[in-house]
């Protein structure tokens, strides 16, 4: 299974969102969810990265620390 496949499963399982950019789509939330952002000033949203290859998974671990104990924390 390639990871096109893979992520296109996950999605017609109701497991996930099809990829979209932070910057440009903004990020994939419910209105409960933007609800509570303006009544409360935060919400906390899992997202998960995907890299382009492991160049940019090393780039990405090497700036965000999170990337990397939240792996180690999860057992990975």
């Amino acid at each position: 299974m390639t990871f096109d496949e893979w992520l296109k499963f996950g999605y017609q399982q109701g497991f996930c969102s099809p990829p979209v950019c932070w910057f440009h789509d903004g990020l994939p939330t419910s209105v409960f969810e933007d609800d509570e952002v303006d009544a409360e000033g935060e919400t906390c949203l899992h997202i998960i990265r995907l890299y382009d290859d492991q160049e940019m998974k090393r780039a990405v671990e090497a700036n965000h620390a999170p990337a990397v104990w939240r792996a180690k924390n999860l057992g990975w």
